[in-house]
């Protein structure tokens, strides 16, 4: 019966207009005639395509409501370990009716159908869903329901339902300044005598390097002093912390290469909106020795462990203990700390740019000794600390991702001990870190800074991660592809069946070739700054001579070392695994939604069967591809690509800074 009212046009548009009614009990009743009719996939289409989330949103307004939302929350299941809860409003049932239909609309959204929502509309009904989602979130934090609590009207409205509508409206808001990618360069690299065109040539991906402040009110002035006066606004370090905990909500991890955050939405809306997850957003961690790291909470490696209440107030004791916090996604909780992630990602050419904090008592040590699969900049926003940093054991650069701490054992290697360097960091100074150099730190009594007492240590570590396609490789694959379809469509392919699936295999093949080139050549593996922003006049010059020079080198190697036996070991190795070996860089699909796709078993059957045919067409494109491949013409594809993935970590960061209560 609802797909037959749903098909009727007239009837659901008089529904939409029924919620307006000045007569509650019909205006009530068109609410649940919708929820009636979204039961139902016609249903679901037509209410968005006929914008009733306006309607709903404006009848919402339009009704008397407290200005505080007065709720509590109740239990409504436990579901796979997971606790749902239920809102209960000091309201009357009408307002929280309108309130309950809109967010299952919105919810169901897409981007395109969320944008035709007024602007004027959207952001006055955000204002309330972020005062709600506030009081919210202090219950959840203390996951108690006081049986004595009264209220008028239970919803149905969970609490991840709230923070997901409160999360989609607000993907295309601007929480940040526009990129602050000069001032973070300025409060950088013009602190110290070395320019950022100076760092890129000299040091970028090769060396630390320390950056010193120029003068003691270097904080005052910069990118950072923010973040840094919200610190010396607290009285104590454990007051600091209470307040930083309480207000945080968990960043759910999104893939790297996720381009769908409606796709991301769907799948993590049983968490969002939760508290931090021990391991994943917080660490509260020391080293004895230098060696061994030890965990304050023990939470179960099967299952999340959510900090609550209990959880934070025990935070002063392991400080006290001195254990260090280590707090991963600032840019998702901080609006500023966003703006100088963003900026750094500008200057870069990078999507994004992760931020971490960390806060250590006197005289401790948080992490052991690691490598990180990412370059780090280190910024001591407070205190003192003294690094040690070890030679990189290892020629190549490591990639993202890799098991990098487990490919190498750090002592008894002399060699490395006697390349160890010591950097003192005091407020204000940046240290420069390359991915894959071994490092620990620690706080220390410096005399001249702190007049001989022990103080605690804060520092943000601004994470520059090289993704697959932005590096030197992934600039070789977006090649490949774009060459390959405009060679297929612009040559005198035929049309067969045939002829286009050997040009497909061959193309397919030679991106295998280039992905274990990539795994030999270390030069593969290096950032390329093609999306960077522009740079200098001065500089310009250099740094496009740098990406010719480097692009033709690395053309040099694919052109000599593609080799057909090799790529087809390759194959057969990994079918016989029952691995796919395009997994490894599935993210090329994101150059053309259209891309065609083969299995690994069609496509071996095909090199089985054909093979004389297929290294016949592989030796061709190879040819082809090295003579013809200009490298500006690689860029323009390179930098729609970017901006795609840019796209995307602009809209979670959006959505997460909505959902923390700083």
């Amino acid at each position: 019966m609802n797909e037959q009212i749903a098909l009727d046009e007239d009837t659901v548009k008089r529904l939409i207009n029924a919620v307006g009614s000045c007569n509650k009990s019909v205006s009530m009743a068109a609410c649940n005639a919708i929820l009636d009719l979204f039961t139902t996939s016609i249903g679901r289409f037509k209410l968005l395509e006929l914008s009733a989330i306006n309607n709903l949103i404006f009848c919402f307004l339009q009704v008397p409501k407290s200005s505080t939302p007065s709720i509590s929350l109740i239990i409504m299941e436990e579901v796979h370990d997971k606790t749902f809860f239920r809102i209960g409003f000091m309201e009357d049932e009408y307002p929280v009716l309108l309130l309950h239909v809109a967010i299952t609309l919105i919810n169901d959204c897409t981007i395109e159908q969320l944008r035709k929502v007024p602007r004027g509309l959207s952001r006055k009904f955000l204002l309330y869903l972020a005062m709600l989602w506030a009081e919210v979130h202090k219950h959840k934090l203390i996951e108690t329901v006081p049986e004595s609590e009264r209220f008028f009207c239970l919803s149905n409205i969970r609490t991840n339902h709230l923070a997901e509508s409160l999360f989609r409206l607000s993907m295309d808001e601007t929480f940040t300044t526009p990129s602050k990618f000069q001032e973070v360069k300025r409060s950088i690299f013009h602190l110290g005598h070395i320019s950022f065109e100076s760092f890129i040539v000299n040091h970028w991906e090769q060396s630390p390097l320390l950056i010193q402040r120029p003068s003691e009110d270097v904080l005052h002035d910069n990118v950072f002093s923010s973040f840094s006066q919200f610190l010396r606004s607290k009285e104590t370090v454990s007051s600091f912390l209470g307040f930083l905990l309480q207000n945080l909500t968990s960043a759910l991890p999104i893939n790297s290469d996720e381009l769908d955050i409606v796709g991301f939405l769907k799948e993590a809306r049983g968490n969002i909106g939760c508290p931090i997850i021990y391991q994943q957003d917080i660490r509260v961690v020391k080293t004895m020795d230098s060696k061994e790291e030890i965990h304050f909470f023990q939470g179960s490696s099967d299952s999340p462990y959510f900090l609550k209440e209990d959880d934070i107030l025990r935070c002063e004791e392991a400080y006290n203990d001195g254990y260090t916090f280590a707090l991963r996604g600032m840019e998702f909780h901080f609006k500023d700390i966003a703006a100088i992630s963003e900026g750094m990602a500008f200057l870069f050419g990078q999507p994004s740019t992760g931020v971490n904090m960390y806060l250590t008592p006197p005289n401790s040590q948080g992490l052991a000794r690691h490598r990180d699969d990412h370059c780090v900049l280190v910024c001591q926003i407070r205190g003192v600390k003294r690094w040690k940093i070890f030679p990189n054991p290892c020629a190549r650069l490591p990639r993202l991702y890799e098991q990098v701490n487990d490919l190498f054992e750090f002592e008894g290697d002399n060699d490395m001990i006697d390349g160890c360097k010591e950097f003192l960091l005091r407020e204000g100074d940046i240290l420069y870190i390359p991915r894959g150099f071994p490092h620990e730190a620690c706080t220390i009594i410096d005399d001249s800074a702190t007049n001989g007492n022990s103080e605690f240590s804060l520092h943000l570590t601004l994470a520059i991660e090289i993704e697959p396609p932005f590096e030197w490789e992934g600039i070789f694959h977006v090649a490949l592809h774009h060459w390959g379809q405009n060679y297929k469509f612009s040559n005198d392919i035929p049309y067969e069946p045939s002829s286009r699936d050997l040009h497909d295999v061959a193309v397919k093949l030679m991106h295998i070739a280039v992905k274990l080139i990539g795994d030999v050549d270390p030069i593969f593996r290096k950032a390329c700054l093609v999306g960077a922003i522009s740079f200098p006049s001065g500089a310009e010059g250099w740094i496009k001579t740098h990406q010719l020079s480097t692009f033709s080198h690395l053309l040099s190697r694919v052109s000599s070392d593609s080799n057909f036996n090799d790529v087809i070991s390759n194959v057969e190795r990994a079918i016989s695994k029952n691995e796919d070996f395009f997994e490894k860089f599935r993210w090329v699909c994101h150059l053309d939604q259209k891309m065609s796709v083969m299995g690994m078993e069609d496509f071996f059957h095909l090199l089985i069967h054909q093979k004389d045919k297929v290294e016949a067409t592989f030796m061709e494109v190879r040819s082809k591809f090295c003579n013809d491949v200009v490298f500006d013409d690689i860029v323009h594809h390179y930098n729609v690509l970017l901006e795609k993935y840019r796209t995307t970590r602009k809209q979670y960061m959006n959505g997460m800074l909505a959902l923390n209560c700083i």
